[in-house]
């Protein structure tokens, strides 16, 4: 028998609305893979669209959580970090990749903390420096082009060239152990990414189509694809082409909903990863 897949992710959990662990951990275990999490903190709902929603920070519960896996003796495949509360928190987190991860085991890591030019609510340059320093420790790393340009301390702008992702690609090198999956690169109808392996010295763009459509949660249903396709064995560019098409599909399920504003339907699109997992 195979050893068992085990992952934990840690970000936060919006108790209403899609995104981080609400999408997680259904997406990853979608896969087969089994996934334990770790909350950075509990959000009445997401704070997107939403107004006066209560938020209770678990920093104070983390270490306590790491010592009582480290007397169990549990242990990870893979560690895969979204939403993080505070800069205090990213110090935790370090412990736990350092004594929660097996020797062979995968750091993923979604800077989550800014998008379209912005920070989210309560994030600051610190923040993002300090973030910068979680993603060195990262086997891959997915940031947006606002997250990139805030961990690079560049510009950013609506619209970014394909010399100006390459570029930028570059210089997050140096912010990950392998891979950079940096997203949000347009071009006339089609969407991509670039795919940059630190080792190998290869650069692909990966692309899709393109859905007029922006919701909250659709950078969480694509790294949590992306993670669950990586440990199935995918290489990244497959992950990134999977990754891609199940944010699609989600997309396409909700577009059509104009009720459903909080998030897409990607629990309607999980029954078609099996055929995603044998086309890619």
């Amino acid at each position: 028998m195979s050893e068992t897949i085990k992952i934990l992710t840690i970000q936060d959990i919006s108790c209403y609305g899609q995104c981080s662990i609400t999408v997680a951990l259904p997406v990853i275990s979608a896969f087969g893979i089994e996934t334990a999490v770790l909350p950075s903190a509990v959000l009445s709902t997401h704070t997107s669209g939403f107004t006066d929603f209560t938020v209770r920070d678990l920093t104070e519960d983390l270490p306590e959580i790491r010592k009582h896996w480290e007397k169990e003796g549990i242990y990870f495949n893979a560690i895969y970090t979204g939403f993080i509360a505070s800069k205090e928190q990213l110090d935790y987190i370090k412990d736990i990749i350092d004594s929660r991860l097996k020797p062979d085991g995968l750091v993923f890591v979604d800077p989550a903390m800014a998008d379209h030019g912005e920070f989210y609510n309560g994030f600051t340059q610190e923040f993002a420096d300090a973030m910068g320093e979680l993603c060195k420790l990262g086997d891959y790393i997915l940031p947006n082009t606002t997250e990139a340009c805030y961990i690079l301390h560049k510009p950013w702008k609506e619209t970014f060239s394909k010399e100006e992702m390459l570029e930028m690609a570059e210089e997050l090198k140096a912010f990950t152990n392998r891979y950079v999956i940096l997203k949000g690169y347009e071009n006339d109808d089609k969407m991509g990414m670039i795919v940059l392996d630190k080792k190998e010295e290869t650069c692909e763009i990966v692309y899709n189509d393109k859905v007029n459509y922006v919701s909250h949660g659709t950078g969480d249903v694509f790294a949590s694809s992306f993670v669950g396709s990586t440990m199935l064995g995918k290489s990244p560019s497959a992950a990134a082409k999977i990754a891609r098409e199940f944010t699609k599909k989600a997309i396409e399920k909700t577009i059509d909903d104009e009720t459903h504003t909080y998030g897409v339907k990607f629990e309607q699109a999980i029954p078609e990863i099996y055929d995603l997992l044998k086309t890619n």
